[in-house]
């Protein structure tokens, strides 16, 4: 038997307000044919389908034509779980459909742990699917009025903790045959790397649990949020796929995978990455506007024919005419999707900032709200409180 871990698709996702569905049309027909090449048995994706919890129409599509297309492949059977930018309501409510079609759903932490574990027997073999998704405060912990931060990172991490347990439980007590158990999960471990385009999923520390954390009957852990492809606690049987594309420019100077599992014998006897081809080159260029002009002859395509994006980062502290780059740029077959001064004066006020963004929809809330408390001379290092207040807040406004 052999398993695909994927995860962090995001669909719908756009960088800089430039549409990414072009990338994103080009990994779901590379993955399909990786499916064949490979031959994968059981397809994973731990969370993060869309980028956002009302995914476009034409991001449902693409998402639902994916999955019609692999019934006419080898793969026999999927398992999706839901992440942070997903609502679980829009996963789940096709799932009794899609189990018609051996694709089993978790959009959400279940009343029930049995509907997380999974059998799946393909030619014989056997494997166990502990399919937990991106577990909330509220999925897995009752609220106390009146508890401290300290006292709700602490129970929450628990029942973390304990909600895998629970998994590994039930996966043990399923597995008559001691065939392997694979975890899905959607959360931060800690020692995992990130780039710019995750966001915190926690308040604070809260929910950031070990490799050591995880019940150590799980053969293997196919983790998803963080983006870049890595194994956790130095246990190589703890991976994060990484997303497909690229979301963030902090992310194009690594190759993009997905993982495939070999099983034989009642045994995982390999584990190996697969290189995604970039669908779409990146470009950062950093230097003077004449530097970054003499670059651009360089700013080239590749087979697959998109056009090359590129960030700019001026070396001036002071806000200079950019009119040639500009005007030189268009002569050139590539977008320029921002342009920023190395040494640009930091903080800014929101009138000023909103004065020269072009959408709202550029700022984040939490950059908003650390431009508001410097602007209002309120150190949020000093309270931490306040900072993880917010996050809370703007959370619980996210799962609405």
């Amino acid at each position: 038997m052999k398993i695909l871990h994927t995860a962090d698709w995001h669909l719908g996702h756009r960088l800089h307000e430039f549409s990414q569905l072009e990338e994103q049309s080009l990994f779901l027909k590379w993955i399909e044919t990786c499916i064949v090449d490979q031959k994968i048995d059981v397809l994973l994706i731990s969370g993060d389908i869309f980028d956002t919890g009302s995914p476009s129409n034409q991001s449902l599509e693409m998402y639902y034509n994916f999955l019609i297309r692999l019934k006419a492949t080898c793969c026999k059977s999927v398992i999706i779980t839901g992440g942070n930018h997903d609502s679980p309501g829009t996963l789940n409510a096709p799932k009794y459909l899609l189990d018609a079609l051996s694709i089993k759903v978790v959009g959400k932490a279940t009343e029930a742990i049995e509907e997380e574990v999974f059998e799946i027997e393909i030619n014989q073999e056997k494997v166990i699917i502990a399919a937990v998704p991106y577990l909330r405060d509220g999925d897995i912990r009752r609220a106390v009025a009146g508890e401290s931060f300290e006292e709700l990172t602490d129970k929450y991490k628990t029942a973390l903790i304990n909600h895998y347990q629970a998994a590994a439980n039930q996966a043990a007590l399923i597995n008559s045959s001691k065939a392997p158990i694979i975890a899905m999960g959607h959360l931060f471990a800690t020692g995992g790397s990130v780039s710019d385009s995750e966001q915190n999923i926690y308040v604070g520390t809260l929910g950031h649990i070990g490799a050591e954390d995880f019940p150590s009957c799980f053969d293997y852990i196919a983790l998803g949020h963080l983006h870049r492809p890595q194994i956790i606690g130095g246990n190589n049987k703890i991976r994060y796929s990484g997303s497909p594309n690229v979301l963030s420019f902090s992310e194009i100077n690594y190759d993009k995978k997905v993982i495939i599992l070999s099983l034989k014998n009642n045994k995982i006897n390999n584990i190996k990455d697969l290189t995604i081809p970039r669908f779409r080159e990146f470009y950062r260029l950093t230097g003077t506007v004449d530097k970054c002009i003499d670059a651009f002859p360089n700013l080239i395509s590749n087979s697959y024919g998109l056009s090359p994006w590129v960030e700019i980062i001026l070396d001036e502290s002071n806000t200079i005419n950019t009119d040639d780059l500009k005007n030189t740029a268009e002569k050139y077959p590539f977008e320029i999707l921002k342009t920023s001064l190395k040494n640009q004066r930091k903080v800014r006020g929101i009138e000023e900032l909103l004065a020269n963004t072009k959408s709202i929809k550029e700022l984040l809330p939490t950059e908003v709200f650390k431009l508001k408390c410097k602007e209002m001379d309120f150190d949020l290092e000093q309270t931490p409180q306040i900072w993880d207040a917010f996050n809370e807040i703007l959370q619980s406004v996210k799962n609405q």
